[in-house]
């Protein structure tokens, strides 16, 4: 095991289950976040306390964990219009797709990870992209992650691989991954530390995690977890 992967890693339930899923599989892991200018910032406070956990509490993993990098991309909140960079009411919008949709994001992440994995010598990303359990963002579907990577390749001149465990999952089989990978120690970590909510709201402890309990991405998480606790 002597390959390395480059995480995609917000602090959400989604991409610490990918993060595990890397662990497993590559000799060495670094780990890639993106602050652009979302309310829901949340999530980028509680990815040290991740990586922290994971090193302390999986010893088999903490030597494959290596650099974490913290991007910055205000591009989208200057743009605005989102209800994740703005102050919007999370809705279904005129276009079909629901505010929280922020455009080109994945697109844009999966460049600058590229670009980062590119001085840093690793061609394999990792990233939680779904389109099974989603909003419906067009950039969350295999096909655009697809062609992103083959468009990265060219570009880069050579072979970038997206890898996507969770792009055919549904959320309740999502829960089961994390605790095929690292237990109910794992499973407890996704569900006291990690920030899926689009609010970013650590008030009320749920069963399945901190939230509030309302968004889209609450609903999709608690759905999922009820569904995996039942089976």
């Amino acid at each position: 095991m002597t390959a390395s992967a480059l995480v995609l890693f917000s602090g959400g339930q989604d991409s610490t289950t990918c993060l595990a899923w890397a662990l497993a599989r590559f000799g060495h892991v670094e780990t890639v976040g993106f602050d652009y200018g979302q309310r829901h910032a949340g999530e980028l406070a509680a990815r040290p306390r991740i990586l922290e956990k994971l090193r302390a509490d999986f010893p088999h993993w903490a030597g494959r964990l290596g650099g974490n990098h913290l991007l910055p991309l205000d591009t989208f909140k200057a743009i605005g219009g989102s209800a994740l960079t703005d102050d919007v009411k999370i809705a279904m919008g005129h276009d079909g797709l629901p505010t929280t949709f922020v455009p080109g994001r994945n697109v844009m992440f999966l460049t600058a990870a590229a670009a980062l994995g590119y001085r840093r010598g690793i061609a394999d990303l990792v990233g939680g992209m779904c389109e099974t359990d989603y909003s419906g963002y067009p950039d969350c579907r295999d096909e655009t992650v697809r062609a992103t990577a083959r468009a990265l390749t060219l570009g880069l001149g050579r072979e970038v691989a997206v890898h996507t465990p969770l792009m055919w999952l549904d959320k309740a089989a999502t829960w089961r991954l994390a605790q095929e990978l690292g237990g109910p120690a794992l499973v407890d970590l996704i569900v006291e530390e990690t920030v899926t909510c689009y609010r970013g709201e650590r008030g009320a402890r749920h069963a399945w995690g901190h939230g509030c309990a309302d968004c889209p991405a609450c609903d999709l998480r608690a759905a999922g977890y009820e569904k995996y606790k039942a089976a």
